[in-house]
């Protein structure tokens, strides 16, 4: 039986992974949520693609050879590292711009950045304000980001960090407390997800909630 066929899918599934991988690193409180955008899918088209040319070159060269897997599995890897590597940097502006594959790729996943932002913003936006309604900024700063973070286990030091800071930013603008307890729970839901932030306002309950008529 004949299974070239096998060798290019999984090829293509290699590359599609890498490129799903960088997404759901960027958008962490729902990354299969993300992952199901048209942007999203589109960038992890534009990687499975370019693993699989990758492995057109491997074969017509005879790369890699005699092994197929081994074609296979380089093939991947190789396509990675071309498509994120540049020729150069050059300073535009204030900033570093790679000259090369990598700026060609990084247009098109910052254009999925942008898309799949846009269309997780309306559902982030009904989530936090159903789950944060009622709850009283001054008393949700000091109790819920410790519980919320105690529910985690794998919580990396330097976003508890970043959390922190945020929070600790948020406590001195001069917002209105109901916006402040919303982008409490965005900044919340960045870190735990949207689950793991409505098991600990319930839990929590009275304790971070506005008295009636406040």
């Amino acid at each position: 039986m004949d299974w070239t066929w096998l060798e290019w899918a999984a090829v293509a599934a290699l590359g599609g992974v890498v490129g799903a991988s960088e997404l759901v690193s960027r958008f962490k409180d729902n990354p299969g949520a993300a992952l199901r955008t048209r942007p999203a899918i589109f960038y992890i088209a534009i990687n499975a693609a370019a693993s699989a040319g990758a492995f057109g070159l491997v074969l017509a060269n005879g790369w890699f050879g005699p092994h197929r897997w081994t074609q296979v599995l380089m093939a991947g890897v190789s396509a990675m590292a071309f498509f994120r590597t540049a020729l150069f940097i050059v300073r535009a502006g204030d900033r570093d711009v790679g000259v090369g594959p990598s700026g060609f790729l990084q247009i098109f996943l910052n254009a999925a950045d942008r898309d799949v932002d846009r269309h997780r913003a309306a559902a982030r936006s009904g989530a936090v304000a159903k789950v944060m309604k009622g709850v009283d900024f001054d008393k949700a700063k000091k109790a819920l980001p410790p519980y919320c973070l105690g529910l985690m286990q794998n919580v990396p030091p330097e976003d508890q960090q970043t959390l922190n800071q945020a929070i600790e930013a948020l406590d001195k603008s001069e917002a209105p407390p109901a916006v402040k307890a919303l982008l409490l729970g965005i900044e919340l839901m960045n870190v735990v997800g949207v689950d793991v932030l409505t098991t600990a306002v319930n839990s929590l309950g009275d304790q971070i909630r506005s008295l009636p008529g406040a």
